[in-house]
C-alpha cells in the first residue's frame, strides 16, 4: 500500500493498469493453487483402510 501513496506522480491510468497486473497474476495463482488442491484430492485415496484384526 505504501507503494502506491509514494507513486502519486503516476497517472491514474498507469495505477489502474498496475492493479490489473497484480490482479491478473493473483487470479492465475490462485487458480493453480486451486488446481493442484483438486489434482491431489483426486490422486488420494477414496476410502480410509481400516486394520484387519
Amino acid at each position: 500500500m505504501s507503494e502506491t501513496k509514494a507513486n502519486k506522480a503516476g497517472s491514474a491510468k498507469t495505477r489502474d493498469a498496475a492493479r490489473a497486473a497484480r490482479l491478473k497474476a493473483a487470479l492465475k495463482a490462485n487458480i493453480a493453487k486451486r488446481k493442484a488442491q483438486t489434482r491431489a484430492r483426486s490422486d488420494a485415496p477414496q476410502t480410509v483402510q481400516k486394520d484387519k484384526e
